[in-house]
């Protein structure tokens, strides 16, 4: 990765490097400052699989860490500052980087990992006071090699605890390949930083911008929410490359932006009318991969809508197969699982060899002590070699094009005193999919519906939270006795509320509030999130509510009242009642209808 980044720079002069609000930062000065910070952690021990974690917000500083950690030989262990306190200790704890990079603006419970603050004034200094030249083998701790670990990225675990997929080297430069072959960005071109980074899809952003010459284009979290935030800040910096899951796809505006650009729908399954929409004016890809690969394995496209949407075939250097239950190749047009191999697997799982060795089989296809992951995805092939993708074949699931385990959800939830039994579903189409969890009561317990949402919210990231919490008197059960997954909405009671105990009729909307703005957004509310009834006194995400249903509630407040209101109005509303009030204040007129 260090050598293919110096080689954009020397082909890239003094183009920008990376655009985050006004600051531009050109390849020249990015490639210093990396190199600058580069030595100081190889000063501190940082050297060919030493990991570090970095915890810095987007920004500048972020990309340089990055590099920096890169270049001295090390791996990189992201954090995302916005992650509960907890999920970023077991991080920690579990992988015991030997350094955590933070900004002074993120407090982060590194426990006995000594600390660099990249802005702290003295060393800041010490770092300005470093070379600004490439470093070489000679000036890392060891020579640095492909097998060495480039990143680890943590991701939902079946057992309740998140495992960490470490990732070489190796497969940077087939990926490489594979982005200059299918979206080709390069020199005068903008892409996106879309993917928070502690996704690996933040590690294709960054190559296919700062590895091709580039601007990488980085926007505060506010400015990335999908629907009209994404879609002014994609037409603000004039971007011509974003990869973007399809639920943030469903919800933003097609026209105008992305005009003669490439689109890239990835992390969830993209449907023929997403496709129909943003392939009008702008060559449209899909791709796919776990995150125990180097970001991807395989890419399809340019895609039209005229026919079923694949996923395309393999990327440079990989392989896909398509096997059944005794590992032996299935006939064209017939679903099996779906197996990856070549140069983009993963090493395994840190520190866990026996989770490894049940996902990373022998390839009894490739060469000898060669290695294949197991998906658990399932899907066929045609015979034009294009794969399409056929769900999966465990209890994982894609949420807002977040990979999820369903058991981490139920582990937390019966970690809660009042809970005996838990079971967590996802419920809804693709723009409104939700996180549903049925849960009985110990023995003797209250069941909170609040109080178990807060407290998933505490250990797990926001997407992981269930939008709604059902208490049951009992599960509904299978002939043999198994929990009847596909009975639980029905067993639900028929007017249940995410919310806790019972209404005021005191807090009704009313009806003459300025044009019945307080009534209508309630209506909305109760609709787009399927409750019972939604009153002023109510939080929209106390409800259930998240970021692409909030993008879903701007849309129909403009639809419905022909006012545009900010999305950051309904993210800071303490309730709707207030929101109702920031809705009237805007007054703007929609004129996007």
């Amino acid at each position: 990765m260090p050598q293919l980044f110096e080689s954009s720079v020397a082909r890239s002069g003094d183009a920008p490097a990376v655009i985050f609000r006004n600051t531009t930062v050109d390849y020249p000065e990015l490639n210093a400052r990396a190199n600058q910070l580069a030595r100081r952690l190889v000063a501190r021990g940082v050297g060919p699989d030493t990991l570090v974690a970095i915890a810095v917000p987007r920004s500048v500083e972020l990309v340089t860490a990055v590099l920096a950690v890169l270049k001295a030989g090390g791996a990189y262990l992201p954090l995302d500052p916005a992650y509960p306190a907890p999920r970023l200790a077991h991080m920690l704890d579990d992988a015991r980087p030997r350094l955590l990079l933070r900004a002074d603006t993120v407090d982060v419970p590194s426990g006995n990992v000594p600390e660099l603050v990249l802005d702290e004034a003295g060393f800041a200094a010490r770092c300005a006071g470093e070379p600004t030249h490439d470093l070489t083998d000679a000036d890392r701790r060891a020579p640095l090699r492909p097998d060495h670990l480039m990143y680890v990225i943590y991701t939902s675990g079946s057992t309740g605890v998140p495992k960490g997929v470490a990732v070489p080297h190796s497969g940077v430069a087939d990926m490489v390949a594979t982005q200059a072959a299918t979206v080709g960005a390069g020199p005068g071109d903008r892409v996106l930083q879309w993917a928070s980074i502690s996704f690996d899809a933040a590690f294709w952003d960054l190559t296919l911008g700062l590895l091709s010459g580039a601007a990488l284009v980085l926007a505060d979290a506010d400015d990335l929410l999908p629907g009209e935030p994404l879609k002014a800040t994609l037409l603000r910096h004039d971007v011509t490359h974003a990869v973007l899951p399809p639920v943030a796809l469903s919800v933003t505006d097609s026209d105008e932006v992305l005009l003669g650009g490439t689109v890239m729908s990835t992390g969830d399954t993209c449907t023929g009318a997403l496709v129909r929409e943003w392939s009008r004016g702008r060559r449209m890809f899909n791709g796919y991969g776990p995150t125990e690969v180097t970001v991807g394995a395989t890419v399809a496209g340019p895609l039209t809508g005229e026919d079923e949407t694949g996923i395309g075939t393999p990327w440079t250097g990989n392989q896909v197969r398509v096997l059944d239950a005794r590992l032996a190749p299935v006939p064209d047009g017939t679903d099996g699982e779906l197996y990856v191999a070549g140069s983009g697997l993963a090493r395994g799982y840190l520190g866990s060899p026996g989770a490894t060795a049940l996902k990373f089989l022998p390839d009894p296809f490739g060469p000898a002590g060669g290695l294949m992951y197991r998906t658990g995805d399932l899907g066929r092939r045609r015979a034009d070699g294009e794969l399409f993708f056929g769900g999966r074949a465990d209890g994982q699931v894609k949420v807002r094009g977040f990979r999820v385990e369903l058991g981490e959800i139920e582990t937390r939830l019966t970690g809660h005193p009042s809970v005996g039994l838990a079971v967590a579903a996802v419920e809804g189409g693709l723009g409104d999919a939700r996180i549903v969890a049925y849960v009985t009561a110990a023995d003797g317990a209250d069941i909170s519906p609040a109080a178990l949402r807060r407290h998933v919210a505490e250990a797990l990231p926001e997407h992981m939270v269930p939008s709604v919490v059902v208490a049951l008197d009992r599960f509904p059960t299978t002939v043999n006795g198994k929990i009847d997954r596909s009975a639980l909405k029905d067993a639900a009671p028929a007017a249940t509320a995410p919310a806790d105990g019972p209404r005021e009729d005191g807090d009704a909307p009313a009806p003459d509030d300025g044009g019945g703005v307080e009534g209508t957004v309630c209506g909305l509310v109760a609709e787009i999130l399927a409750v019972p009834a939604a009153r002023p006194g109510d939080n929209f995400f106390d409800l259930g509510g998240h970021s692409v249903l909030a993008a879903h509630l701007a849309r129909r407040i403009r639809r419905e009242l022909a006012v545009t209101v900010p999305m950051r109005a309904i993210f800071e509303a303490q309730d709707l009642r207030e929101l109702a009030r920031r809705v009237r204040e805007s007054g703007t007129p929609s004129t996007t209808g």
